[in-house]
């Protein structure tokens, strides 16, 4: 009999295993293959400094002008920024004195009609200014057919005989 190479079994039995399928869920293990040593090259240190710092005249120029132009948008999306940032900022100022107008308006508005006595205006009108009311010959109804709410004058208003 052979002697086992490993845990598995003789070295006859490893090679039948590599073209058999192994079921389960772990692998057995298999002689290691040998593998070959390829030569890598090594470079000079003269070369890897020179490769090292090799840039073109041009490729210099494009990434000098690319920072450039990003520098300059970025400046001039700040800048906007800034600009919106202050419009919002006097726009939320002129809301708040438009609210502030409307409620002195409406403030004064309120005070203005609190204060007239219509009772007293009516009696002021008849009794000093010798207002009356109108009679039936002085009232003149006016229709402009199509039902508009408004009479648009373009002729003199006939005056009545009864005065």
């Amino acid at each position: 009999m052979h002697e086992p190479v490993d845990s598995i079994g003789t070295e006859k039995e490893v090679k039948n295993m590599a073209t058999r399928y192994v079921y389960g869920n772990t692998v057995r293990r298999v002689a290691d293959p040998v593998r070959e040593r390829r030569p890598y090259h090594v470079q000079q240190p003269q070369q890897q400094k020179k490769r090292r710092h090799h840039m073109s005249l041009g490729y210099l120029l494009f990434l000098s002008m690319a920072v450039i132009l990003m520098v300059v948008t970025l400046a001039w999306y700040i800048s906007l920024q800034s600009q919106i940032t202050n419009s919002v900022k006097h726009i939320a100022t002129l809301e708040s004195q438009l609210n502030t107008l409307k409620q002195e308006n409406d403030e004064a508005y309120n005070r203005a009609n609190g204060n007239v006595d219509l009772d007293e205006v009516k009696r002021v009108a008849i009794q000093e200014y010798g207002m009356t009311y109108a009679t039936e010959g002085q009232i003149v109804t006016y229709s402009d057919g199509g039902g508009n709410d408004y009479v648009r004058q373009v002729a003199p208003i006939p005056q009545s005989d009864g005065k």
